[in-house]
């Protein structure tokens, strides 16, 4: 039992850092109808934002904040210069995925050029290990959970209650129809791809400070989670992606413990097969 809790409390750590992309990844796909598979390689290039940053002696907690700015610029540039042009000229959706597919090879090879191919880790500490319940868990580690919690409100926030956050989900189910409502829905899918960038950075920041080391090439199996906790949860739904990622989180983490941690990619890759199979649509998906 105290293997199972200690596991859980790895799990809800590792669901905090997916939560956060996921929902970033998810409102994307959502409002641009882009399936951005790059989402992974800008995480890495935010990760490694915030260590070139850290390594002038500003702390991390800091230096996440310029990640977040440099991805949320990132993401703008890659809709405008890469994948709106392609949407003007009538691209399919799978010709979309296999661009964003190069654009994360791309990203995660300029990186790899830049740094080399070694891991790095920032200079920061881990805090106090702390034990509660079975839980056993550092100071950081609650941080990340607390960090995740706070972004889950605010995305609760700007959907429920903001003009934004409304014209975003108009734009989401029906963008002709939004459009001549009188929303702006080219600023609105601009100001979606800024947001869900600074998810992004941070979710790469906060990935790797979980990690502690970390390259260029870490985040390769990591989408393999965004989307089955997306699509666990439901595709385009965020509070879908926050269910998914904690379920994904620790469904992960609990396997790792009692059989070899490389496979808890695997496990996640078996979820997303199985909610395919079963309910394409998701846990909180509507039925079609």
């Amino acid at each position: 039992m105290s293997l199972f809790v200690a596991s859980a409390g790895f799990g809800l750590v590792t669901a905090a850092v997916l939560a956060i992309a996921a929902v970033g990844f998810t409102l994307q796909f959502a409002v641009t109808n882009v399936l951005n598979l790059a989402f992974a390689a800008i995480m890495t290039a935010g990760a490694f934002v915030a260590y070139w940053i850290n390594q002038f002696g500003v702390p991390v907690w800091l230096a996440l904040l310029v990640a977040m700015i440099a991805c949320s610029a990132l993401s703008v540039a890659l809709n405008l210069g890469v994948y709106a042009p392609f949407q003007r000229r009538g691209s399919s959706p799978i010709t979309i995925v296999i661009v964003s597919l190069g654009m994360a090879l791309i990203i995660e090879f300029g990186v790899q050029a830049v740094v080399g191919g070694i891991n790095v880790s920032y200079t920061m500490s881990q805090g106090r290990t702390l034990e509660f319940g079975g839980f056993i868990l550092t100071t950081v580690q609650l941080t990340i959970i607390a960090i995740s919690v706070v972004v889950m409100a605010c995305a609760h926030a700007l959907l429920r209650y903001t003009k934004l956050g409304k014209a975003m989900r108009a734009t989401a189910a029906n963008r002709s129809l939004a459009r001549n409502c009188g929303i702006r829905t080219s600023q609105v899918i601009t100001l979606t791809w800024a947001l869900t960038g600074a998810l992004c950075g941070l979710a790469g920041t906060v990935f790797a400070i979980d990690i502690e080391s970390f390259g260029p090439t870490s985040t390769d199996l990591f989408i393999v989670m965004i989307l089955a906790a997306v699509f666990l949860g439901g595709p385009g739904h965020a509070y879908g992606a926050m269910l998914g990622a904690l379920l994904i989180g620790l469904a992960t983490e609990v396997s790792a413990a009692y059989i070899t941690p490389d496979y808890k990619y695997a496990i996640a890759f078996i979820a997303l097969l199985a909610t395919l199979a079963v309910r394409p649509s998701g846990l909180l998906g509507a039925r079609t």
